[in-house]
Formats: C-alpha cells, sequence, structure tokens
C-alpha cells in the first residue's frame, strides 16, 4: 500500500480522540502519517493527541470551517490518498484502513466511504439513519449521486490539489467535492467493509443546527433544491412511523418513545429553517438524505465481520509509541 495520510479535525475531542489514535495505530497497514487539525480545543484534546505520532496543526477558532481545515490537513499531508476520519469516531476492525483505501486499484475512483454505526449513546433515530445511509451491503454498484461523508472517506492526493475543499461551505464539503468530481469523469464508491463506530450524544438544539447548517450548505450546492413546510410534516411522520416501526421490532420502542420523535423534529425542522430557495435536485440524492428506512425487516446480521481482528481498545489511554 502506498503511504497514506489521515486527517482529523478536532475541537475539543477529550473523550473520544485517544481511542481513535489507538485504533489507527492497532492498523495492518502501516505506512501511515497521521495529521491533527485542531481548531482551538480548551479541554485536553492537544495534550491526549500529542502522545501519540501525529503531526499537530492549528487554526483559530473564527477562521474555522470544514473546508478550511481539511484543506489545511491535505496541504500538510504527503501520502498518495487522504484518508478523512472525525475526532469522535474509531474503526471496528484491524483491516477498516486496507478496505477503504483498496479501490483506488481502479484510477477511477475519486472517492472512497465506509460504513458507520452508533454505539451505546447513539440517538436510535440516527441509528436507523446510519442503516439508511451506510447498509451492510453494496446495494449500488455504480453510484450515480454524489453522495459520502467525511466521518469516513477517503480521496486521492492529486485530486484534491485540482479540487480544494470550498471553504464557505456551512457542512456537505464533502458531498459538494464529490459531485465536481463525478464532473470531472471520476467516480465514487461505497466500502461496507470499512466500518466506524460514530458516536454522537448531541443535545436537540445541537442536532437543530447540524442540520440546519447542512442544509444551508445543500442549497448552495444545489441552487435550485426546495423544502417546503408540507415536506417537513411528510418527512417527519413518515421517518416517526418507520422509526416506531424498527424499535417495536427491535423491542426498544419504550426506553425510545420519547427520544425518537425529538430527534426527528429536531432533523426536518432544522432542515426546514435551512432552506429558502426552491426547485429539485437527484432523487436518489434527495432519497438518501430524507426519506424513511423501509417498513419491512430483514435479516441483520452481517458476514462482513467474520474471522477479520477487531481491536483492542481496553488500553486507548496508553498510545504507542511509534506506529
Amino acid at each position: 500500500m502506498s503511504k497514506v495520510s489521515i486527517v482529523i479535525r478536532c475541537y475539543n475531542e477529550e473523550q473520544h480522540i485517544g481511542r481513535l489514535l489507538s485504533g489507527l495505530i492497532q492498523q495492518t497497514a502501516k505506512d501511515l502519517e497521521i495529521i491533527v487539525v485542531d481548531s482551538g480545543s480548551t479541554d485536553s484534546t492537544v495534550s491526549i493527541a500529542s502522545r501519540y505520532p501525529i503531526k499537530l496543526l492549528s487554526i483559530k477558532p473564527e477562521e474555522f470551517s470544514f473546508g478550511r481545515a481539511l484543506n489545511l490537513g491535505c496541504e500538510a499531508a504527503t501520502g498518495e490518498f487522504i484518508v478523512i476520519v472525525s475526532a469522535h469516531v474509531y474503526p471496528e476492525y484491524q483491516d477498516w484502513l486496507e478496505k477503504l483505501i483498496a479501490p483506488f486499484d481502479d484510477p477511477d475512483i475519486a472517492l472512497t466511504y465506509g460504513k458507520q454505526r452508533g454505539n451505546e449513546t447513539t440517538k436510535y433515530a440516527e441509528q436507523q439513519i446510519f442503516m439508511t445511509w451506510f447498509p451492510d451491503h453494496k446495494t449500488i454498484v455504480d453510484q450515480t449521486h454524489p453522495f459520502c461523508n467525511n466521518a469516513n472517506a477517503a480521496i486521492r492526493r492529486s485530486l484534491w490539489k485540482q479540487i480544494p475543499y470550498d471553504e464557505s461551505l456551512t457542512g456537505l464539503e464533502d458531498l459538494d467535492w464529490a459531485k465536481k468530481a463525478i464532473a470531472l469523469g471520476y467516480r465514487i464508491t461505497y466500502v461496507p467493509e470499512a466500518e466506524i463506530i460514530h458516536v454522537h450524544d448531541e443535545t436537540p438544539k445541537r442536532i437543530y443546527n447540524r442540520y440546519r447548517r447542512e442544509a444551508i450548505a445543500l442549497k448552495h450546492i444545489y441552487p435550485q433544491e426546495y423544502f417546503y413546510f408540507r415536506d417537513f410534516l411528510r418527512l417527519f411522520i413518515t421517518n416517526l412511523i418507520s422509526d416506531y416501526f424498527h424499535a417495536w421490532h427491535d423491542r426498544v420502542l419504550i426506553s425510545n418513545f420519547f427520544s425518537i420523535p425529538i430527534f426527528r423534529l429536531m432533523q426536518f425542522w432544522g432542515t426546514y429553517q435551512g432552506f429558502t430557495q426552491q426547485g429539485m435536485i437527484n432523487i436518489q440524492l434527495k432519497q438518501t438524505f430524507y426519506y424513511p428506512r423501509r417498513l419491512s425487516r430483514q435479516n441483520q446480521s452481517s458476514q462482513l465481520d467474520q474471522n477479520r481482528p477487531t481491536i483492542d481498545y481496553s488500553n486507548h489511554s496508553k498510545p504507542l509509541e511509534k506506529i
């Protein structure tokens, strides 16, 4: 494998950054460069990260945007491929990185993105989003829309030089980048074997703000996109029904009875508030973002994890000295 640079954006991630870095140095791929871009953390994030073999970069909070932090990290990277992960994720398996990078054997692949699942703190409704966005098995062989997610993704560094991230966006810089890469004739692909755990434990206000800023970005990327009040009502109700259906089958309905509508309300009210323009976009992309999980049950057991080495996080507070 060619040298890989891993770029991590972080701000006050002392609860998570050590576990992620521990998972990275336990990867079967060893020729790694880890770059941490901190945007003014006031907790122990930088101190914890500095115990590991990383390259630390800083950006002032007032200068931060998702695209700007990524461009700073990508500019410092020397690897042929750049892997982008959020500071509050961690890989499940030791071969996660190998799986994520493998599709680049095809020179037409510009970007890969992997599966995401939550942990015990993740809201049930968001678990359903992960199941919809990142299925256990690859369902689309030739993806024609630019959906991807920079919590667990990889790109070609040579292509980033042609297409730097848009620093003006309030979010979805990953989708914007993928859209431009596809326009140049490249392809993106989903890699379900490259699984990470994405830790979210947000307040309703933070959920609302996250979806609002992403809607603002989406309308910038697709100026003709629309989201009427009737869309808010329809998608809130249909997703609520879907979540209750699956929670009942999973025997967790009572414990999630109130958290499900709160999450969905914040999600779609934030989305509605983020939109001001009208129009249409690719129906596949709209279905990916908004439509609920189907009211049908399939065997959820995955064959992907058989005979794969898992990562030991029991001593993640004790970093190794080198990769």
